[in-house]
């Protein structure tokens, strides 16, 4: 099984909305994680919303720092993508497995004028790039081949 870490630095909204999708259309497939560089605290509460309202349980989601993910004890990572401009910029910890990294930028729902509808977009946005991310046959794929393939989804759903 292959696993996904799905960054932000806040991780309260994006990376909680792109863990969620990936568990729930990958599962049994793919284990879905999620993290920040600064993490909030909590998911932010439109996020549980959205996942609700799209028919996804949205218990037991935290929001938590991406040294979960680093050191010894991490579980082994296939694949990191991050989905805030900040996050891609970090310079990140040592992840276990040497995973591929992309980047799949949105904009920030939390905080807008109309968060019910930016949470909306974003979810559609990830559910997109997630659908279009499982549908490629990952386990037998290089890492290079996953890096290109990955990449082109952020770019075509752009």
């Amino acid at each position: 099984m292959l696993n996904i870490l799905v960054l932000c630095t806040g991780n309260s909204a994006r990376s909680i909305l792109g863990e969620a999708l990936i568990g729930a259309l990958g599962a049994g497939r793919v284990a879905a994680h999620s993290a920040g560089s600064h993490p909030k605290g909590q998911p932010h509460p439109e996020a549980l919303a959205r996942l609700r309202a799209e028919g996804i349980a949205a218990e037991g989601f935290r929001s938590k720092s991406w040294d979960e993910f680093s050191g010894d004890d991490a579980p082994r990572l296939d694949i990191v993508i991050t989905v805030c401009d900040s996050a891609a910029g970090e310079t990140c910890p040592y992840w276990a497995g040497a995973p591929v990294t992309v980047h799949w930028g949105l904009p920030d729902p939390a905080g807008a004028q109309d968060e019910p509808r930016a949470f909306a977009e974003a979810f559609a946005a990830l559910k997109s790039r997630v659908e279009a991310m499982l549908a490629l046959p990952l386990e037998d794929m290089t890492p290079a081949e996953r890096k290109t393939a990955l990449s082109r989804i952020h770019t075509e759903t752009a």
